[in-house]
Formats: C-alpha cells, structure tokens, sequence
C-alpha cells in the first residue's frame, strides 16, 4: 500500500509538472513520448545466426534421409533384380517433388490463403518471396530467411511420396510411378500439410499436435501404400516364391541413415536451436531404442532368434512413432511410446497382412501408417504433464484425444480417396502395371538397362 502511495505521488507531481510547462512545451513533450511509445511497440524481427545455420543443416539432413537413406533401406529389401529400380524412383521421385514444390507445392501449403483446405496461389512460383523476406519461427519475434524455411519444407515433400513405393515395389512402370507422385502429392499431402501446419489449417485451428509429421508425412503415406498395394495386387508368386531381401547390409546402412537424418526431421521441426529442439532430440535417440529393442524382444519370444531386418523394422517404427510427439512429451513417455507402437506394427506386419493376403512388400502401411497413428493418438495422452509431458495442469487430456483422433481419421479418410483416384487415373492413361514378363526378368534391366551387381 505504502508504495502505491509513493507512485501514485509520483504521478501526480509529474502531471502538475508538465501542466507547468508552456503549451508549445507541453505539445512537444506529448509529441515525443507518443513516438517513444511507438518504437516500444514495434517488436523487430530477430534473425539469429545460431538458428539459420542449424535449420541449414537440418534440410541437408533430411535429404540425406531420402538419398541415400531410404533407398538404401529399400533397395536392400528387394530381390537383387529389382534394386536400381527403387533407387531410381526414390531418386526421380525426390527430384521432380523438390520442383513441384518450387512452382506450386509451397503456395498450395503455405501461401497465405485463409482457408482451412489449402493455401492459396499467393506464392505459385515462389512469387514476392526474395533472400530478404522471412518466415517466423515458435518464438515471438524470431524469423529465419523463407528460402531456408521453404528449402525445410521442401525436403519433406520430396520423401513421402517416396515412402509410398515401397508398397508395389518390383512391379511398377517407373513413368506410372512419378506421375502417381505428383498428383498424390497435389490433392493430398499439400492440403493436409496446410491443414495441419499452416496457421490458418482446420486441424491447426483445431490444436491438433503434430510435430514433426505423424499425420501429414507417415499416415498419410501409408494409407496411400494400403491403397496401392490393393489397387495394384500383389507380385508374381507371392506366397509362393522366395522374396527375401537381397542384402540386409544395404538395408541396414539405410536404416542407419534414416536414423540419423531424423534428427533433420525432427529436431529441425522446432525450427530454432533452443531447449525445445534438444527435447525433440532425445526423444528421437529413446523412443527408437526402445523400439528396436522392443522388435527384437518380440522375435526372441515368438521366433527364439532377433533377425537384423526385425532390428531395423523396430528402427524404422520408431522414429515413426516419435515423430509427432518429439517436441511435447518426455524421454519416459518416449520408451513407452516406442514399446506400443511396435507391438501394434508387428502385429501388422506379421499377422494382419498375412490373413487379409494384401502384398505391402515392404510394410510400409504396417510400419509407417501403424506406427504413424499410434504416435499421433498417443501424443495427446503423453503430452500432458502427468506423463512426463511439456503440458501444465490446464492440459485437458481427453480433449486434446479427441483432436488427435479427428486428425487420424481426416487424414486415413482424405489420403485413402485421393490416393485410390490418382492410382486409378493413372492406370487409365499409361497403365500402372508391367507385363508378367518383365516382371519375371526384373525392373532393373527392363526398366533402366542396366543391374546393381555383375557375375
């Protein structure tokens, strides 16, 4: 009370001071602290250097995510006929996505519309943006460059349709394959990274947390692998013929790889070098450990030997489960999070496509859309401050259940009919199949004339 007095006093006297004052005085002592309150109210812009450099390294690491970690990692699960082909279409499919995002893909996302459905064509081109305009970053005040932000955004636009081949690997015409790429990624993975990312997307309105990707990148690629591997059938002799990988080795220096580009995927997703990204961090090493762990726990269990594809299956669930919980929930919530997700893919993987007879050749819906979802529902349980999660007391738990629950399903529902109409588009106009023969002789020389290895 004493010092609301002394304050109050305070104000008094300078009133009566000013009041003393000329008039001309008076006008321009009111003139400068109507200025001065001005330039407190301009909040500038902070581009800091620590932040520019790290997201820099972030977007090459997410490419090398891509090239060549997922081809690698795919590569080696095909038969040995089929192995340049995926990295071929891993390759092309990551180039032509890095131009569609350039001419159109980033204004359909993050172009400034106010529609809760896509962004616009504010940006086609990249038009008005320049090396001076910025992007903002979490934190009030912080901006990075907008070519740094867009290159980011763009290294994720070039991996997931490439997830998705995976699912019809070794009996799919290359063209049919990128033209597939560029409609799916179109008229379903823009719009639903607008959705969920942009600040005026209908599941960002709505709260739902997707750090890193959940539901735009893992869901939304496996439902379209689902799709796929429907759509297409299954390969010659499946069931019957020996599929096994060819070289666990290339599968396992891509696993390898994978793992270390999240960290691109992950902690870049902060978009600053802060507390926020070191969480991200060592959530992205715990939950894939466990995770892997946990895979070959279950195969020691079910089968009495742990194989190097279970390890690098487990790998794989877990940097997809992780993905959009990193930066909300804790290392313990982490290990739990890792542990069920990997119950639920090999349950996929190894009970669920055998009784429905569905040939994802490389378990891209059992791995990435599975795990995918499980991360995605149990970020809003594990979030919360009770679990080891950033949420205070305020966090309302089932509620923002609910919100993750309605962001998986949008995104099954909106994935599974776009990527069933562009599969069925494209079969119409080239064909999305090869022939049996060219099947039986192997992608690599009929596609592309050339082999991987050499007798």
């Amino acid at each position: 009370m004493k010092m609301q007095s002394k304050f109050a006093g305070l104000g008094a006297l300078s009133a009566a001071l000013l009041a003393s004052l000329p008039a001309w005085a008076q006008e321009a002592t009111a003139e400068a602290t109507e200025a001065a309150a001005e330039v407190a109210a301009e909040v500038v812009p902070v581009m800091d250097k620590g932040d520019v450099s790290w997201m820099m390294m972030s977007t090459v690491l997410v490419l090398f995510m891509t090239i060549p970690g997922l081809a690698l990692f795919y590569g080696g699960l095909v038969r040995q006929k089929n192995m340049l082909s995926v990295l071929m279409q891993t390759t092309a499919i990551a180039c032509v996505m890095m131009l569609v995002w350039v001419i159109y893909g980033y204004s359909f996302a993050f172009g400034g519309s106010t529609s809760p459905w896509w962004g616009g064509t504010g940006k086609l081109f990249l038009s008005g943006v320049t090396a001076d305009s910025m992007a903002a970053t979490f934190s009030a005040g912080y901006v990075i460059p907008e070519y740094l932000f867009i290159a980011f955004q763009m290294t994720f636009a070039a991996i997931t349709p490439a997830l998705v081949i995976g699912a019809f690997a070794e009996r799919v015409k290359f063209k049919s394959v990128l033209a597939f790429s560029v409609l799916w990624g179109t008229f379903s993975y823009f719009p639903i990274a607008h959705m969920v990312w942009d600040a005026n997307g209908y599941l960002f309105g709505k709260g739902a947390i997707d750090f890193a990707g959940g539901t735009v990148v893992h869901i939304n690629a496996g439902i379209a692998a689902l799709v796929g591997a429907l759509v297409i059938g299954p390969r010659l002799g499946y069931g019957k013929d020996n599929m096994a990988p060819h070289s666990m080795v290339m599968t396992m220096i891509g696993a390898s790889m994978l793992w270390v580009g999240w960290f691109g995927f992950n902690v870049g997703s902060n978009l600053e070098a802060n507390g926020g990204a070191t969480l991200a961090m060592i959530n992205t090493f715990i939950c894939t450990a466990a995770a892997t762990l946990a895979w070959c726990a279950i195969e020691g269990m079910t089968r009495g030997k742990a194989s190097m594809l279970g390890a690098a299956s487990g790998m794989v669930t877990g940097l997809v489960a992780i993905t959009p919980a990193c930066g909300t929930i804790g290392p313990m919530g982490a290990i739990l999070l890792g542990v069920l997700a990997t119950l639920a893919s090999y349950f996929f993987v190894t009970v669920v496509k055998l009784k429905l007879k569905y040939d994802d050749s490389l378990d891209v819906f059992g791995i990435h859309g599975v795990a995918g979802i499980v991360g995605a529902v149990l970020t809003g349980v594990f979030s919360a401050a009770a679990f080891g999660g950033v949420k205070g007391d305020d966090y309302a738990m089932m509620a923002q259940l609910w919100i993750q629950i309605e962001g998986v399903l949008i995104t099954i529902v909106w994935s599974g009919v776009v990527s069933f109409i562009a599969f069925k588009l494209v079969d119409m106009t080239m064909g999305l199949r090869v022939d049996n023969d060219t099947e039986r002789q192997g992608l690599d020389l009929t596609s592309h004339g050339e082999q991987a290895y050499h007798s």
